[in-house]
């Protein structure tokens, strides 16, 4: 792959594992109405879908008598207070690949449907800033994953065309949104039950640590 110039990465999920943290906050709002998600039901049908959007289907699907922009706001207040105070672990392998990419000067981007602050704060915790030319959130687009938007923006920003580039994902929205931008898109996913749901990804791996050896063996 000689004409590779960039690795644009997902975060949630992707490099950092902060479902189950997604998960707990929450249920630490849910709670206030007497409701509580089951993990399963979490990663099925809420991971990696931007919080407004998961905001609107809990309050239809629990029958909530809530403020939309009220339980995001609070939803949002919640996420950043606990980031600041609690670290999320990376993915297995994830900073090893980092490193192995930057070592090559690669071009390293997040595009991510977090907003700024939130990754501003997980950023601070563990280190990884140093590493990313460019950083593209829920705040710097329109519209969110499954749109192309945020990967149209990263390439243009970076000065890249798709074809110089490569994605890695973690759910089927991330990866809708890559392709939709033309990017090859590789899913990076342990649990093997959502694998039948990735398959529009180009590749798809258990870890890092296996998406590593593929692009060694292709002479990266």
């Amino acid at each position: 792959m000689k004409n590779l110039k960039a690795i644009l990465f997902d975060l949630d999920g992707t490099l950092i594992d902060s479902e189950y943290f997604h998960y707990e906050c929450w249920n630490e709002v849910l709670g206030e109405y007497g409701i509580q998600l089951d993990y399963t039901d979490w990663l099925k049908n809420y991971a990696g879908i931007p919080l407004p959007v998961n905001a609107k289907n809990l309050l239809s699907k629990y029958a909530i008598s809530a403020d939309l922009a009220d339980v995001v706001k609070r939803r949002e207040a919640l996420t950043l207070e606990r980031l600041k105070t609690k670290d999320v672990e990376l993915m297995p392998y994830a900073l090893d690949m980092i490193e192995f990419l930057y070592e090559r000067k690669l071009l390293l981007a997040i595009v991510t449907s977090s907003p700024r602050e939130d990754v501003a704060a997980i950023f601070n915790r563990n280190g990884l800033k140093k590493y990313f030319t460019l950083i593209i959130t829920r705040t710097d687009v329109i519209q969110n994953k499954p749109a192309p938007e945020g990967y149209q923006k990263c390439c243009a920003m970076l000065g890249v065309v798709r074809e110089e580039c490569i994605v890695y994902e973690d759910t089927l929205n991330g990866i809708k949104a890559a392709k939709a931008a033309g990017i090859r898109c590789i899913a990076i996913q342990s649990n093997t039950d959502v694998h039948p749901s990735l398959a529009i990804a180009d590749e798809l791996f258990l870890d890092f640590k296996a998406a590593k050896t593929a692009l060694i063996a292709v002479g990266v």
